[in-house]
């Protein structure tokens, strides 16, 4: 495989401390090694030298562990923004909704989205759908994000993994690209 990513930017949504509380979240997250995944994708980044966005909950409730007074609010240390590397601030699930993420990427003549983050089915998935509906090619990194177990409204419980697996399968091919770290690795 041999993809074209000059005007491609990295999206690193929601890489933050509060996620590290499971049971706020729901408990039994999967994918452990997200974070170093997406950690490895951001030191190729600026290696090459493309562009890097940060996307950053700001919850608006104060209960949330990602709410702006909350030291959970703080980007983890694996993926910490650098100078002239923009965060972007959120409080709805799409990195898109209420920022000005999309602007910043026309104005750069940004055509490919490379996503990576959390949660595999919220915030990343919304974000991915909403990249693909404004005409960007879209990318997901697989083994660089991650879920928790969900409780369906009858009660029943799902494991993180077939959360995770399921948001996949459903954006594959219909709104991203799915790709692993070290597929995306070898094909730059």
């Amino acid at each position: 495989m041999n993809l074209e990513f000059d005007n491609s930017a990295l999206l690193l949504i929601d890489i933050q401390y509060g996620l590290d509380d499971w049971e706020y979240y729901g408990g039994n997250r999967n994918n452990h090694q997200a974070e170093e995944n997406a950690k490895t994708l951001l030191q190729k980044w600026r290696t090459l030298k493309l562009p890097v966005f940060h996307v950053q909950h700001s919850s608006q409730n104060p209960k949330s562990p990602l709410h702006p007074s909350k030291a959970g609010f703080a980007i983890k240390n694996e993926v910490l923004p650098i100078k002239g590397e923009p965060i972007i601030s959120k409080n709805v699930n799409s990195a898109f909704i209420g920022t000005d993420l999309e602007e910043q990427l026309n104005k750069d003549d940004i055509s490919i989205v490379v996503i990576a983050g959390l949660t595999s089915n919220h915030c990343i998935s919304t974000s991915v759908r909403m990249a693909s509906n404004l005409g960007f090619k879209t990318y997901l990194i697989a083994d660089a994000t991650a879920t928790f177990d969900s409780i369906a409204p009858n009660g029943d419980k799902f494991d993180s993994e077939i959360i995770h697996q399921t948001t996949l399968a459903s954006l594959n091919e219909e709104f991203a690209t799915i790709l692993n770290t070290q597929d995306l690795l070898s094909s730059l």
